[in-house]
């Protein structure tokens, strides 16, 4: 990864921090609207060239539940994970998502890092694990359409 796009991860990871325990502080949270606002993020929807092969591979590799109707519910109050979910844009000139050519990157939280990485190696995935970062472990993979999948062990308080 680019020293520029590191910079920017931690700045936005940074910012966010801030703002959560800002917003805390300031007893912030949960105030504004109650009727007519975003709660979170309900999915990430993609094209794949082969869906069915794509939710298998998700399945047997990565270890998700895919359910009959192709995809997969990921609750957000599971032991060890975060409490929230970040949401960020990139510039359209970035190179954060290479090697891939897709214009998304999915994001998975995963308790931990190490013995998730090892199973993937195991079953002949790329591993690409990333230098400590103040947020957390970090390690990347590409799935079989070429998206680029970041794996993160967020830091425990």
């Amino acid at each position: 990864m680019k020293t520029k796009n590191l910079g920017v991860l931690v700045v936005a990871a940074a910012i966010l921090c801030q703002a959560t325990a800002f917003a805390k502080e300031a007893g912030m949270t949960g105030s504004g609207p109650t009727v007519g606002r975003i709660t979170g993020v309900g999915g990430v929807f993609f094209k794949s060239r082969d869906p069915a092969a794509l939710a298998a591979w998700y399945r047997d590799v990565m270890g998700i539940e895919v359910k009959a109707w192709g995809g997969a519910t990921l609750a957000y109050d599971a032991p060890g994970h975060p409490p929230v979910m970040v949401w960020a844009p990139f510039p359209e000139n970035t190179d954060h998502m290479q090697p891939s050519t897709r214009d998304l990157m999915i994001n998975f939280a995963v308790d931990d890092l190490d013995a998730f990485a090892a199973r993937l190696a195991a079953k002949g995935v790329t591993v690409h694990e990333q230098p400590a970062d103040p947020n957390g472990k970090f390690a990347w993979i590409l799935d079989p359409d070429g998206t680029k999948i970041e794996l993160w062990q967020p830091n425990r308080p």
